[in-house]
């Protein structure tokens, strides 16, 4: 019987990629997002995963967003948290509302959509939860006090929350991709890209969105059960930990 998946931002980039490799695992996959419907009716087109609509930084929106999906796809048993936002800005001159966005959306919402599902996870003696972090939790970036503490933070609940969970059946590990294809890093001026970024990566390229998403459909499957409680870096070298 396929498992039932939900991706967090899961219709654009990394999300949409993960989304559809977990499908083609043989995964009943749910793909949530928070804001873009003409993306995600377009994702939902091409692909025939059902989008669903909710803010992962809103305790109440994921629980009743998970109970919809539950309800129509069967218990959540693969969780893939990779709702990211950024609100870049050097500290001294960040605002508060630029930190609250950034850790409620991509650390907060952690416990917003793992609190839901842990119990019947746990009844049910299995569990995938799949946490995508970012190099910038390893090693910190400038202009990212907010993000990089967001990201190190997925890392911190990741290994507690494997300890707690491993003898139920369930893995929780994280993933921290470096410089990936995405919209946003297409944004960055060519020039930039060519000669600040790209050298800084051994491989000398960027890492595509399907090679993060490989990654999720490994630990996701029955053949990662020895895996809890890790990080893998996929970062084309860029940084070693």
């Amino acid at each position: 019987m396929s498992r039932v998946a939900v991706v967090t931002g899961g219709t654009r980039g990394i999300g949409a990629a993960i989304a559809k490799a977990l499908k083609a695992s043989g995964c009943k996959v749910a793909a949530n997002y928070a804001g873009n419907d003409e993306a995600a009716q377009k994702f939902k087109a091409a692909t025939g995963i059902p989008a669903f609509k909710w803010d992962v930084s809103s305790y109440d929106a994921c629980a009743a967003g998970l109970a919809q999906v539950a309800a129509e796809l069967g218990p959540v048993e693969v969780l893939v948290n990779n709702a990211g936002i950024t609100r870049d800005a050097m500290f001294h001159r960040m605002k508060p509302e630029q930190w609250t966005a950034v850790v409620n959306t991509n650390l907060n919402s952690l416990f917003n959509m793992c609190r839901p599902v842990i119990e019947g996870m746990r009844e049910r003696k299995f569990g995938r939860i799949i946490n995508i972090s970012s190099i910038n939790g390893q090693k910190g970036q400038m202009g990212q006090s907010n993000y990089s503490a967001a990201k190190a933070g997925e890392i911190g609940f990741t290994k507690a929350l494997a300890q707690e969970n491993a003898r139920s059946g369930i893995t929780v590990n994280a993933i921290c991709p470096g410089y990936i294809n995405t919209e946003m890093v297409q944004a960055v001026p060519k020039d930039v890209l060519e000669k600040t970024i790209l050298p800084q990566i051994p491989v000398g390229r960027l890492g595509e969105p399907e090679e993060i998403a490989r990654c999720v459909v490994f630990l996701a499957s029955d053949d990662a059960g020895f895996i809890t409680g890790s990080t893998l870096s996929a970062n084309g070298g860029q940084y070693f930990v």
